[in-house]
């Protein structure tokens, strides 16, 4: 896809799709996701979906893991690399968590869809309901997400999330995650020469 075929549309709040490696990808997150932040909201919650064992279903966590450390006062990743957050750990520790009154959560996971979406970032509006790919029935999460999509909705290539490209998974959470980076330095009027990332 170039950017001729991003769709993108935030009036009628529809969802927003764009090609995972276009090099512009986190200026259309920033903007997205800026669009669906309500006024009044003081802290940012990234919630990053997934484990660190299956390539496929790493993207959660490693935007969780880009983002540690940056814009603290304004924001707290919940998963990452090192901690995931998977079918049995999410629930509890999303459910128990503390979350701050006036907050946004944000929902990151990787997910199956059709094949033209295959390869794609895609910006909703609302909560995910993660888990279903696999057969999880999990509850919904988040006030907006973003989902990679990894693969083809196709029950013969479940099993493919085993030896999704990890530089697929890599260059979605590095747009994922500079994307949130530039919507939390615009949103709270950080310095523009603030780091958009920290990790190193």
């Amino acid at each position: 896809m170039d950017s001729s075929t991003i769709s993108y549309s935030l009036r009628s709040r529809q969802n927003i799709v764009i090609p995972y490696n276009h090099r512009l990808a986190p200026l259309f997150i920033r903007q997205a996701l800026y669009s669906l932040i309500p006024e009044g909201t003081n802290h940012i919650y990234v919630v990053g979906i997934g484990t660190s064992t299956i390539s496929g279903d790493s993207l959660g966590p490693f935007v969780g893991t880009l983002l540690k450390n940056c814009y603290p006062k304004h924001l707290t990743v919940l998963g990452n690399l090192q901690s995931p957050l998977d079918a049995t750990t999410l629930v509890p520790e999303v459910t128990n968590y503390p979350f701050q009154k006036n907050s946004f959560v944000l929902a990151i996971d990787s997910v199956f869809g059709s094949e033209e979406m295959v390869n794609s970032i895609v910006v909703n509006e609302g909560p995910i309901v993660p888990g279903i790919g696999l057969g999880n029935i999990l509850p919904p999460i988040g006030d907006s997400s973003i989902t990679g999509v990894v693969l083809e909705n196709n029950p013969a290539l479940k099993d493919s999330l085993l030896c999704t490209d990890l530089n697929l998974i890599y260059t979605m959470a590095t747009s994922i995650a500079k994307g949130i980076s530039l919507t939390i330095r615009q949103y709270f009027k950080y310095p523009s020469d603030q780091p958009i990332l920290t990790f190193r």
